[in-house]
């Protein structure tokens, strides 16, 4: 079954239309990979996909990964080095812990997107943005299988 089942183009709008805002006030990259299955251990797929996305070649490595896979119900988080060695050390598991919570009560867009603004706040106050900022990846949902 195709994973785009699980989102209406609402949603979608509503998860791109986070991500764009989010962005807004940061140089600052942020992602979202939807899939069906995760066979393997849920941070690996996430670092996996985090550089088949090429998301590691943002130029002060502040980018951001949310991987959702929907029929397995993982959920990961992945940050780069740049925002990993900026933010506190429990902020992606609270922001984790926030996108579960919506994610399990059926809010599945929200939930997403409610985190997604979450990183871009701290991606703001670490990495402002600069008036030379060029958007370095698409703000496009990312389908799997």
């Amino acid at each position: 079954m195709s994973v785009h089942k699980y989102f209406t183009e609402q949603d979608k709008l509503q998860i791109t239309n986070a991500i764009r805002v989010a962005e807004t006030n940061t140089s600052g990259e942020i992602r979202l990979h939807i899939e069906n299955k995760c066979a393997a251990d849920v941070l690996d797929r996430a670092a996996y996909l985090f550089e088949k996305l090429e998301m590691h070649k943002t130029e002060l490595r502040n980018g951001v990964l949310f991987y959702l896979a929907v029929e397995d119900r993982k959920f990961a988080i992945l940050g780069d080095a740049g925002i990993n060695q900026k933010v506190a050390e429990d902020f992606w598991d609270s922001t984790k812990d926030k996108v579960i919570g919506q994610l399990k009560e059926g809010n599945i867009a929200k939930g997403l997107a409610d985190g997604i603004i979450m990183a871009g706040e701290q991606l703001k106050a670490h990495f402002p943005y600069q008036q030379d900022d060029v958007n370095e990846l698409s703000d496009e949902i990312s389908f799997g299988k």
